[in-house]
Protein backbone atom coordinates (compact mmCIF):
# COMPACT_ATOMS: atom_id res chain seq x y z
CA UNK A 1 0.00 0.00 0.00
CA UNK A 2 1.53 3.08 -0.86
CA UNK A 3 1.38 6.26 1.34
CA UNK A 4 1.54 9.83 0.79
CA UNK A 5 2.34 12.24 2.97
CA UNK A 6 2.79 16.25 1.66
CA UNK A 7 4.79 18.84 3.88
CA UNK A 8 6.20 22.43 2.77
CA UNK A 9 2.68 24.70 3.36
CA UNK A 10 2.48 27.48 5.52
CA UNK A 11 1.68 31.48 5.35
CA UNK A 12 3.56 33.58 3.08
CA UNK A 13 2.93 36.78 1.59
CA UNK A 14 1.95 37.77 -1.72
CA UNK A 15 4.88 37.08 -4.12
CA UNK A 16 6.36 34.68 -1.63
CA UNK A 17 7.76 31.61 -2.69
CA UNK A 18 7.12 28.02 -0.62
CA UNK A 19 8.46 24.31 -1.48
CA UNK A 20 5.97 21.42 -1.25
CA UNK A 21 7.58 18.25 -0.77
CA UNK A 22 5.12 14.67 -1.43
CA UNK A 23 6.79 11.88 0.32
CA UNK A 24 6.15 8.34 -0.26
CA UNK A 25 6.28 5.00 1.71
CA UNK A 26 4.86 1.48 1.24
CA UNK A 27 6.06 1.07 -2.85
CA UNK A 28 8.82 3.13 -4.85
CA UNK A 29 7.22 6.12 -6.72
CA UNK A 30 9.23 4.41 -9.95
CA UNK A 31 5.94 3.41 -11.34
CA UNK A 32 3.57 6.19 -10.83
CA UNK A 33 3.33 9.19 -11.94
CA UNK A 34 2.41 12.21 -9.33
CA UNK A 35 -0.02 14.62 -9.32
CA UNK A 36 -0.36 18.36 -7.15
CA UNK A 37 -4.00 19.43 -6.91
CA UNK A 38 -5.46 21.94 -4.56
CA UNK A 39 -8.71 22.73 -3.14
CA UNK A 40 -10.11 26.28 -2.16
CA UNK A 41 -12.83 26.41 0.28
CA UNK A 42 -16.43 26.87 -1.80
CA UNK A 43 -14.55 25.31 -4.79
CA UNK A 44 -14.07 21.93 -7.09
CA UNK A 45 -10.59 20.77 -7.00
CA UNK A 46 -8.33 21.37 -9.36
CA UNK A 47 -5.16 19.98 -10.90
CA UNK A 48 -1.62 22.27 -10.82
CA UNK A 49 0.76 20.00 -12.03
CA UNK A 50 1.92 16.78 -12.47
CA UNK A 51 4.88 14.43 -13.85
CA UNK A 52 5.47 11.10 -15.17
CA UNK A 53 7.26 8.39 -13.44
CA UNK A 54 10.25 8.40 -15.89
CA UNK A 55 10.17 12.63 -14.92
CA UNK A 56 10.40 13.39 -18.61
CA UNK A 57 6.46 14.52 -19.27
CA UNK A 58 5.13 17.65 -17.11
CA UNK A 59 1.89 19.34 -17.03
CA UNK A 60 0.66 22.91 -15.38
CA UNK A 61 -2.19 24.55 -14.86
CA UNK A 62 -2.44 27.51 -17.26
CA UNK A 63 -3.06 29.48 -13.91
CA UNK A 64 0.52 28.65 -12.46
CA UNK A 65 2.61 28.35 -15.71
CA UNK A 66 6.26 30.09 -15.31
CA UNK A 67 5.76 30.02 -11.50
CA UNK A 68 5.32 26.61 -10.36
CA UNK A 69 7.90 23.71 -10.84
CA UNK A 70 7.22 20.11 -10.19
CA UNK A 71 10.18 17.36 -9.77
CA UNK A 72 10.93 14.12 -8.67
CA UNK A 73 13.86 12.25 -7.27
CA UNK A 74 13.05 8.80 -7.18
CA UNK A 75 15.89 7.96 -5.22
CA UNK A 76 14.17 9.66 -2.20
CA UNK A 77 10.89 8.64 -3.02
CA UNK A 78 9.80 12.27 -3.37
CA UNK A 79 8.45 15.14 -5.47
CA UNK A 80 8.36 18.38 -4.90
CA UNK A 81 6.68 21.24 -5.83
CA UNK A 82 8.41 24.90 -5.96
CA UNK A 83 6.16 27.94 -6.07
CA UNK A 84 7.01 31.35 -6.98
CA UNK A 85 5.27 34.38 -6.92
CA UNK A 86 2.37 32.91 -4.96
CA UNK A 87 -0.61 35.23 -5.13
CA UNK A 88 -3.56 34.84 -2.92
CA UNK A 89 -5.68 32.97 -5.41
CA UNK A 90 -3.48 30.39 -4.89
CA UNK A 91 -4.68 29.77 -1.49
CA UNK A 92 -6.01 26.24 -1.10
CA UNK A 93 -5.09 22.97 0.68
CA UNK A 94 -2.86 20.79 -1.93
CA UNK A 95 -2.61 17.13 -1.98
CA UNK A 96 -0.47 15.12 -4.34
CA UNK A 97 -1.75 11.93 -5.71
CA UNK A 98 -0.05 8.51 -7.42
CA UNK A 99 -1.04 6.76 -10.13
CA UNK A 100 0.27 3.52 -12.16
CA UNK A 101 0.60 4.64 -15.48
CA UNK A 102 3.12 4.46 -18.95
CA UNK A 103 6.24 6.16 -18.16
CA UNK A 104 5.32 9.34 -20.16
CA UNK A 105 1.99 9.52 -19.06
CA UNK A 106 0.47 12.19 -16.65
CA UNK A 107 -3.02 13.95 -16.34
CA UNK A 108 -3.88 17.15 -14.21
CA UNK A 109 -7.37 16.80 -15.89
CA UNK A 110 -8.22 13.51 -14.56
CA UNK A 111 -7.72 13.12 -10.81
CA UNK A 112 -9.92 10.33 -11.25
CA UNK A 113 -7.28 8.64 -12.69
CA UNK A 114 -5.19 8.47 -9.31
CA UNK A 115 -5.29 5.57 -6.77
CA UNK A 116 -3.63 7.40 -4.19
CA UNK A 117 -3.83 10.44 -2.04
CA UNK A 118 -2.16 12.51 0.81
CA UNK A 119 -4.24 14.57 3.73
CA UNK A 120 -3.30 17.99 2.48
CA UNK A 121 -1.34 20.72 3.37
CA UNK A 122 -2.07 24.13 3.71
CA UNK A 123 -0.77 27.14 1.58
CA UNK A 124 -2.08 30.22 2.25
CA UNK A 125 -0.39 33.55 0.49
CA UNK A 126 -1.95 37.05 2.20
CA UNK A 127 -0.88 40.33 3.84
Amino acid sequence: QLQLVESGGGLVQPGGSLRLSCAASGLTLDDYAIGWFRQAPGKEREGVSCISSSGDSRDYADSVKGRFTISRDNSKNTVHLQMKSLKPEDTAVYYCAAQRAAEYYCSIYRGDEYDYWGQGTQVTASS
